[in-house]
């Protein structure tokens, strides 16, 4: 058979499908494409509702309708913690240039200068970021332990039950705000001199931290043997000290009028306007863990100094000396103070003063140590 005979029986060609001719590949596209899970749809809601709109512009965009330049945006936008992004992603909303223009307004209004506004702006980012990891843990434990679901199950409802939430905690974080902001305002001006006025007592201008513009109280907890334990735990008794011991730390330290600064895993850092505050915290805290039943010992240590407070932490050689003395404090009810520090809570009969031995601190050459603990009165009173 020859090729002309094999081509004659081979069947016509059909013709292509009408669609292929005349453009109407996108209902085929549509046909084809899988169906959103359920789970997706409530994901895409959510975003849009908490972006406030859909994705739609790309960052030359944004940068553009603020009236900036490219990199001064990515500046902002690095300071906030938003990944970097290619002059193709449509990755922003209308909000997103809004607030771009907001913080633009503000340098161009002579507020604050650029480099000002990218540290405020680094600050809500950073602070935010923390909280709301903090809140989603935090529900998504209570659904585990109140649903009794697991934890992937806790984090995929979470989704679905996150709506009804918005409202009411975004309300919140502003009263919030505007309160801690107004109590900032009195402890880092309003009463700032007052603090240094205080600080002068047994000085002579001579000292490391004699430049530095706060007077504080900074003081240190830290959890004895937690690595040792941690290392026996799983994963929900672990959760559950660490919970415990910051909660309880917070508690106090609020009740005392000072401010945690920080906590660093078995560790927390906390400051006080006085001496005689940051003492009455210090002892609470130590009697606390003393008393508790579940968390271990702790040793504090607390020493009255001058500070810089600076991206919501602290620095100077008064917060390095409260460190030293934490690993030199004994655990229990008591709490390691320098001479400074005992000198100037000497004439108080709330506290007693024990010096020990002088002892060689890394940094700092001989200081002598004082254990300071529970004189008169019931110390801070606790709910």
């Amino acid at each position: 058979m020859d090729v002309e005979e094999v081509l004659a029986k081979m069947p016509e060609p059909r013709d292509a499908p009408e669609f292929a001719l005349t453009g109407n590949q996108d209902e085929v596209a549509a046909e084809r494409k899988p169906e959103m899970s359920e789970e997706r749809r409530a994901a895409k809601a959510l975003e849009a509702r908490l972006l406030g709109g859909d994705r739609v512009l790309k960052r030359r965009d944004v940068a553009s309708g603020a009236g900036v330049s490219l990199m001064s945006a990515r500046k902002l936008w690095r300071a906030m913690g938003f990944p970097n992004l290619g002059d193709e992603d449509v990755a922003f909303t209308v909000n997103d240039q809004e607030a771009l223009t907001r913080v633009v307004a503000m340098v161009r209004d002579g507020l604050m200068e650029e480099e000002a506004a990218i540290s405020v702006t680094r600050a809500i980012g950073q602070m935010t970021d923390r909280m709301v990891v903090w809140q989603i843990e935090a529900l998504v434990e209570d659904m585990v332990v109140n649903q009794g679901i697991s934890d992937a199950a806790a984090r995929k409802r979470l989704v679905a039950e996150l709506p009804a939430m918005i409202d009411p905690l975004e309300e919140m974080l502003v009263y919030s705000w505007r309160r801690q902001l107004n109590a900032a305002v009195q402890r880092l001006a309003v009463r700032a001199q007052s603090g240094l006025e205080s600080s002068e007592e047994g000085r002579d201008g001579d000292e490391d931290d004699a430049p530095l513009p706060l007077a504080r109280a900074v003081g240190f907890a830290d959890l004895v043997s937690y690595t040792s334990l941690s290392r026996r735990m799983n994963e929900r008794t672990l959760a559950q000290l660490v919970q415990r011991f910051e909660n309880k730390c917070a508690e106090i330290i609020s009740i005392g009028g000072g401010r945690l600064v920080k906590t660093i895993g078995d560790e927390v850092l906390y400051i006080a306007e006085t001496p005689s505050a940051g003492a009455e915290i210090s002892l609470a805290l130590a009697e606390a863990f003393s008393a508790d039943e579940i968390l271990p010992q702790a040793r504090v240590s607390l020493v009255w100094g001058r500070i810089l407070s600076r991206l919501g932490d602290v620095y100077g050689p008064t917060v390095n000396l409260a460190a030293r003395l934490t690993a030199l404090a004994e655990p229990g009810g008591t709490v390691l103070v320098d001479s400074m520090t005992a000198a100037s809570l000497s004439q108080d009969d709330r506290f007693v003063l024990d010096p020990q031995e002088p002892q060689n601190v890394r940094g700092f050459g001989e200081i002598q140590p004082v254990v300071l603990s529970r004189g008169t009165g019931h110390g801070l009173v606790l709910d």
